[in-house]
């Protein structure tokens, strides 16, 4: 076989086709956001820098991971519990545990329940009783604030437990911290439920066309459920890592991601429109938002401005909704 006949079997990407990959855009903009940031400061881009920009953005990455699941369903679907969620848990864990390794097994065990239970009555909300889920979750925030208010008496006692603490901040192989490892099996298992499994297949089908999915048998109302507690589920597990690193809780230790998983989902390409995208381009686009945050703050900008900037971010995104929404049309 000769250089052309090879030529003709393999087909590359062209590059304006590789430009509009969402994965790539994110990489590229990630790539400039380093080479500004080293300019600004040099060693902004260095190897542990970096680490420590994963070992951060890890907690986001986590917690995205439902906020993807559930907006790749479609049906405008968008679960604003999740940083409550996750402060829920890392409260329960704290509570539950008083600091005690022999007791985190029990505490995390106990997160889990409630937070499933939160995702459960989210899902019954959207799915049975036909709540929009803009409305549904943002109603769920102030219900599960109430409850850790109640639970905790507005200040959360206890501790993490010096095990999980290990787990998550212990410095590992090349200076990799626990909570990236954890990711990294998050991400793992993501992207294999989303394009390996039955379930991940149904959530692309509900989120290209319900009514599709319906007549070919697809259980609309049940898969819709599921959705919102695996959901919670990873929320909680990025309560526990939230409060693992911190070393104790507080009733509003999570409640920043509340907006910005959507922005990294938005920014790793998953429409909001649902149906297209995929959990790996969410992952970068935490890395993204991250990185952008640790030069803001080397650019002197105050907790407000980065808040603004951040703002900022989610609008122009969410701007983009109606022409998602268009083109599905």
């Amino acid at each position: 076989m000769n250089l052309t006949s090879l030529r003709d079997r393999v087909t590359l990407p062209e590059p304006r086709a590789l430009l509009r990959n969402p994965v790539v855009l994110s990489l590229l903009v990630l790539a400039a956001l380093f080479l500004v940031g080293n300019i600004v400061a040099p060693g902004f881009a260095s190897y542990g820098s970096l680490l420590n920009t994963l070992r951060v953005a890890a907690f986001l990455g986590v917690i995205a991971a439902g906020q993807t699941i559930v907006i790749l369903g479609g049906g405008e679907g968008i679960d604003l519990s999740l940083g409550k969620n996750a402060t829920f848990s890392a409260v329960i864990i704290a509570q539950v545990s008083q600091g005690d390794n022999d007791r985190l097994l029990l505490a995390m065990l106990v997160a889990f329940a409630y937070c499933g239970l939160i995702g459960l009555a989210n899902g019954i909300g959207v799915a049975y009783l036909r709540i929009p889920p803009l409305v549904m979750t943002l109603g769920m925030v102030a219900v599960v604030t109430g409850i850790i208010r109640v639970y905790s008496g507005g200040q959360p006692e206890g501790r993490a437990p010096a095990l999980l603490s290990q787990i998550v901040n212990s410095t590992t192989v090349g200076g990799v911290r626990g909570s990236v490892w954890i990711w990294l099996i998050v991400t793992v298992f993501t992207v294999w439920l989303l394009r390996r499994t039955t379930f991940g297949r149904r959530v692309y089908s509900l989120g290209a066309n319900r009514e599709a999915s319906f007549l070919t048998g697809i259980s609309v109302q049940r898969n819709l459920v599921l959705l919102y507690v695996t959901a919670s589920l990873f929320a909680a597990l990025g309560g526990m890592m939230i409060v693992g690193f911190t070393g104790a809780a507080s009733i509003n230790i999570a409640d920043q991601y509340q907006l910005i998983s959507i922005a990294a989902v938005v920014i790793g390409g998953t429409t909001l429109a649902g149906g297209v995208g995929g959990y790996l381009g969410t992952a970068i686009g935490a890395v993204v938002l991250q990185t952008l945050t640790n030069l803001l703050v080397v650019l002197n900008i105050p907790a407000a401005g980065r808040q603004v900037v951040n703002g900022i971010i989610l609008v122009v995104l969410l701007s983009l909704y109606g022409r998602q929404r268009r083109l599905r049309q």
